[in-house]
């Protein structure tokens, strides 16, 4: 039996010169897509780190300068995170494709093994019912571990070291917690939110980590 007849007895469609080229023209589309899109994402990456860079300036400026914008830009990450969760949605649905099509379609030229018998159907399928591949909470957290959870890092580093040093440094840990407090709330008060805050991060993405692996195990381009 021929490669041409073994694949349509499987299912799969035997493409011709013509639709090769408009393959690979629609790859190169996906491709750039995927580009401008892993671009926005770097630009909200770099909003945060912005955006810390002047919060660190601020406190850092002198002794006596208030640690309170470490704390309110703690705010303006999570935003950030919650844009970028969503760009990163959109750049899934573009890379999953090109990739589909990488190990599905380009790959098996090489190789003259087909991967998935029915990643033809599945790619048609995407195209005529489009739909994000990934939650936002996934999308999130994925986003939170690979680069969020460094800048997250930095402000408490950072936050805790102002209140240690400045205006001198602590000589007990009673006065360490007094500095800690905002206006009528008390140090202790501010110090436990913060904890609170920085484990519920690490719970979010710890917990995120699951859901990717129990969703798809090992791989990380899904298309159904």
């Amino acid at each position: 039996m021929s490669v041409t007849a073994s694949r349509e007895t499987q299912g799969q469609h035997s493409f011709n010169s013509a639709e090769m080229g408009a393959i690979a023209h629609l790859y190169r589309g996906e491709v750039y897509r995927s580009t401008i899109w892993r671009t926005r994402l770097d630009n909200t990456t770099n909003w945060a780190i912005v955006t810390m860079g002047i919060a660190l300036s601020t406190t850092f400026s002198s002794p006596e300068a208030s640690p309170l914008p470490l704390l309110l830009v703690g705010l303006l990450i999570a935003v950030f995170l919650g844009m970028e969760a969503r760009r990163y949605r959109y750049f899934n649905v573009w890379r999953a494709r090109a990739r589909w099509m990488e190990t599905n379609f380009y790959a098996p030229i090489f190789t003259g093994e087909a991967r998935d018998d029915s990643w033809q159907v599945i790619l048609g399928r995407d195209y005529t019912a489009p739909r994000h591949h990934i939650s936002f909470f996934r999308a999130a957290g994925r986003r939170l571990r690979r680069n969020y959870v460094w800048i997250l890092a930095v402000q408490v580093i950072a936050y805790y070291g102002k209140i240690a040093i400045h205006p001198t440094p602590a000589s007990t840990l009673a006065e360490f917690v007094d500095r800690a407090a905002v206006g009528p709330i008390p140090g202790w008060v501010v110090l436990i939110i913060g904890l609170i805050y920085n484990f519920g991060w690490l719970a979010f993405a710890l917990g995120t980590m699951w859901l990717d692996q129990r969703e798809h195990g090992g791989d990380k381009v899904a298309m159904g």
